[in-house]
């Protein structure tokens, strides 16, 4: 896990979520690219050139941001691109290799009933790439203790995992594997994927309605340093995954949230 992508909002929050980027990667030894997409639409008839005036201000506003946190040995570089967010991460990845975004979970949103944002629920959606995402003005500590929650044991992807296991390894993390056996389930989401089950520490299986509510029964007994779920069609998030934003009323945690990616 070289490189990491970090979006930067314009929410007060942003600040903290880079300063937590650049402490996870300065444990890492990790590059950091700090990325914001802008859009601009040109009047007809007009001699301003409002996209590159609009790419100054951006270049502008990343350099400030930057230059107010703490880079401590880290290499930091700056990516401005105009378009969708989406779409310009895949671009990034594709010439760069991108390991894992780290992302504010409000993003640009102002709604405090809002876990996730606009841009940040999009990221994670659209997007191919593991997120991490930061809650409000989060403090970086050591990751100790991951509670990691899934309704299958199912795992098709050969690199779905691989985030997870860099994490266990770098901070030697205890990963506790919550397995939630939900209504409809089927047998072969009971058998564990043998990678998956190489992360665990310990191993617990519960009946629960849903995934979440398997996950606050248990996580306050764990008080996990990090919480790690997957992103497939059917699992912790598919009801959620059919829109941008999340309300908190839906999923909150106070701890940084690992999503992990990739064909299940």
């Amino acid at each position: 896990m070289k490189h990491i992508l970090v979006p930067i909002g314009s929410t007060e929050s942003a600040k903290a979520t880079l300063q937590y980027a650049i402490d996870f990667a300065d444990k890492i030894n990790a590059k950091v690219f700090v990325f914001r997409a802008y859009s601009a639409q040109s009047k007809a008839g007009t001699m301003i050139n409002i996209d590159t005036i609009i790419e100054r201000e951006t270049n502008l506003y990343l350099r400030t941001m930057v230059e107010s946190v703490d880079r401590k040995n880290v290499e930091v570089k700056l990516i401005s691109a105009k378009g969708n967010t989406a779409v310009s991460i895949e671009t990034i990845d594709n010439e760069l290799g991108v390991d894992l975004i780290i992302v504010g979970t409000k993003s640009n949103s102002i709604k405090e009933e809002l876990f996730l944002g606009k841009t940040a629920g999009s990221i994670v959606k659209q997007t191919e790439i593991a997120v991490l995402a930061i809650p409000e003005n989060y403090v970086f500590k050591p990751i100790n203790s991951v509670l990691m929650a899934f309704k299958s044991g199912v795992v098709k992807s050969k690199t779905a995992l691989k985030p997870m296991q860099y994490l266990m390894k770098e901070f030697n993390a205890k990963v506790h594997l919550l397995l939630v056996k939900t209504p409809n389930y089927k047998e072969t989401d009971l058998v564990i994927n043998k990678d998956l089950a190489k992360l665990q520490s310990t191993l617990t299986k519960t009946e629960n309605a849903t995934t979440f509510q398997g996950v606050l029964e248990h996580l306050q007994t764990i008080n996990p340093d990090m919480l790690c779920v997957f992103r497939r069609k059917r699992g912790f998030f598919k009801k959620l995954w059919e829109k941008n934003t999340i309300l908190k009323e839906e999923f909150t945690t106070n701890v940084p949230l690992l999503i992990l990616k990739g064909k299940m």
